[in-house]
């Protein structure tokens, strides 16, 4: 009679749920950062959103200030999918940019990733962990570059420089401050004024 064999223990199945709890942890921890700010949030709160015991968090994350460099880098990561996406297959710089813009404004107003903690929290990184979403926020805005250089070879726009990209970030992200859904503006309707406020007519003038 054959002797049975033990089966192995479902490693694969056990690690994706470990997976699944680290990206609720993110998730949760996103969520109360941009409602409660990071300072105010405790881990009691981030456990407590997700059903975990308080002590939980920390067999996925060193600290508080690990999971804040996370929910980050998470939230980068998944606009910088979003943004490569809507360009993808476009050749017209004007073309890219509208898809640029608008990809932006959805991704901090409706989409409700992590994204927006990065305008929010900024300050409360330690120097180490500021460094490495750095890293992945240059990656993001280098999608950018060639779009703007593009627009501005092309007479459509008056300026490509890092002071200029700044600008552009700074008066989309401020959006966060006073868009309402329902407000009276949509998101594609900011959009476009956004897209003329920066893009020059054909003659070269501010349309």
């Amino acid at each position: 009679m054959a002797r049975s064999e033990k089966k192995p223990a479902p490693r694969k199945a056990a690690a994706a749920d470990e997976g699944n709890r680290r990206a609720e942890l993110i998730r949760a921890a996103g969520r109360l950062f941009v409602d409660k700010g990071f300072d105010a949030t405790t881990i009691r709160d981030i456990a407590d959103a997700v059903g975990m015991r308080s002590g939980s968090p920390f067999y996925h994350f060193k600290s508080k200030q690990d999971m804040l460099k996370s929910v980050m880098i998470e939230g980068l990561q998944a606009a910088l999918e979003a943004q490569q996406a809507a360009v993808a297959g476009l050749k017209d710089p004007e073309e890219k940019f509208r898809a640029l813009v608008k990809s932006h404004l959805r991704i901090i107003l409706e989409d409700h990733t992590e994204f927006p903690v990065l305008l929010y929290e900024w300050r409360a990184l330690s120097d180490e962990s500021r460094a490495e979403v750095i890293a992945v926020k240059d990656r993001y805005e280098a999608v950018w570059q060639p779009v703007l250089r593009d627009l501005k070879k092309a007479g459509r726009l008056g300026d490509d420089s890092k002071v200029a990209r700044l600008m552009l970030f700074g008066a989309l992200n401020w959006t966060v401050q006073w868009y309402r859904p329902g407000g009276g503006l949509t998101l594609d309707q900011i959009a476009e004024r956004a897209i003329d406020f920066f893009v020059c007519d054909k003659t070269g003038k501010p349309k």
